[in-house]
């Protein structure tokens, strides 16, 4: 097994979940990946959250140990010698700090990149609000409100599905793949009342994807998070 490069907490993670035309995709999918679908729809994810507690090697970095991140996702899936394995892809990650945004890029190949960002979390006696914002010309902003107690995750859900991607995949080049492995229990949701979305997919993530500024996602929810482990990736 190999070593665990990260340590955190991922909490209140916001997810919009968007029905895509999976060929989209094609340019970012990884070497010996396939795109995994759930009910024959591709999904791509936008998704905001904080970082908390974070150590790097087992070291906390000052000024870097809580932070937001916001980032855009597909799903898919690699044959290891028969044994399926179901990750994620980043489109991109973005991040509030320069040096996070270093780190990631040199050892995971990943596609982060820094913006000013924001969060609120605010809670009354029914209802839970948790909001993401980052800008890069103007601001963004993914806010969802949710009921204030959350529920487990029903097996074979869609919930389900975009949460339990255990390993994540970036692709280096034509002919070779990164992998690593994320480890967090199984996590609980809070059903989503109603939810706010002002983001210009096209600025933030290219042409391709600026027709998400007029989709509806199929679902929206908030999942509660955990801590986390992420492992020393490799090459495939």
């Amino acid at each position: 097994m190999r070593k665990i490069f990260l340590q955190a907490e991922w909490r209140k993670l916001a997810m919009a979940n968007y029905a895509i035309d999976s060929n989209l995709l094609r340019p970012w999918l990884p070497h010996k990946t396939e795109i995994d679908f759930w009910n024959n729809v591709c999904y791509v994810s936008l998704i905001g959250f904080m970082f908390q507690n974070t150590q790097v090697k087992g070291f906390k970095i000052p000024f870097h140990v809580n932070f937001e991140e916001v980032n855009l996702r597909f799903y898919v899936r690699y044959n290891d010698q028969g044994e399926w394995k179901r990750g994620v892809v980043f489109i991109k990650e973005i991040v509030p700090k320069p040096a996070l945004a270093f780190v990631a890029n040199t050892v995971y190949n990943e596609n982060y990149e820094t913006m000013p960002m924001r969060h609120s979390w605010a809670a009354s006696h029914d209802s839970l609000a948790v909001e993401y914002q980052w800008k890069k010309k103007n601001w963004n902003s993914f806010k969802v409100v949710t009921e204030k107690t959350s529920v487990p995750i029903q097996p074979g859900s869609e919930e389900e599905f975009i949460t339990e991607h255990y390993w994540g995949y970036t692709k280096i080049s034509d002919t070779i793949t990164s992998e690593y492995g994320v480890e967090h229990p199984r996590w609980e949701v809070y059903p989503a009342k109603e939810y706010f979305i002002d983001v210009n997919f096209g600025d933030l993530y290219g042409e391709a994807f600026s027709f998400l500024d007029r989709e509806v996602p199929k679902s929206v929810f908030l999942a509660e998070g955990s801590a986390i482990n992420v492992r020393d990736g490799r090459k495939i």
